[in-house]
């Protein structure tokens, strides 16, 4: 199984890009995991338009492979324990389809990402910077990984 985080946004601060790169480095090589980055689309300072959420919706489904499971990452959806994340992990990964988490733009995603998304999770109820997103959930990958197979990681 692959595992890839596709996110909207090309530029974040280098500590972003450290937790990250910490936390992917740990996880099973098994998994292939790679981070992808879509460019933020240009929005106009007054924009209240939704073309900008649009035009990143395009680009995130031309990058998804039509057997990738979506996994969307949205204050909307389902908000998981650190165990069941690792039973959710579990059951996908037993599909046999690799896995890819969609971390959307500023205004989130089009209304075509949120119908292929295959399952929509929740990070926190808070609202969570981008970059603490792609860190959160790196961090979650590796616990859930470590309480699939007994690693000490997880205490609680």
């Amino acid at each position: 199984m692959h595992l890839r985080l596709l996110a909207v946004g090309d530029r974040q601060p280098s500590w972003v890009d450290e937790a990250v790169g910490i936390y992917s480095e740990r996880l099973p090589r098994e998994w292939k995991f790679r981070l992808d980055t879509i460019p933020t689309a240009r929005r106009g300072k007054n924009d209240k338009s939704l073309q900008a959420r649009d035009t990143e919706g395009e680009l995130i489904m031309s990058k998804l492979a039509a057997t990738e499971q979506m996994m969307l990452l949205d204050e909307r959806g389902k908000q998981l324990t650190s165990k069941s994340l690792a039973g959710c992990l579990s059951d996908w990964q037993s599909d046999g389809r690799d896995l890819c988490f969609v971390i959307g733009g500023p205004d989130g995603v089009s209304a075509a990402c949120r119908q292929r998304a295959d399952f929509t999770w929740s990070l926190s109820q808070l609202t969570l910077p981008h970059g603490m997103a792609r860190v959160l959930f790196a961090e979650q990958m590796y616990r859930a990984w470590s309480l699939q197979t007994g690693h000490p990681y997880h205490r609680a």
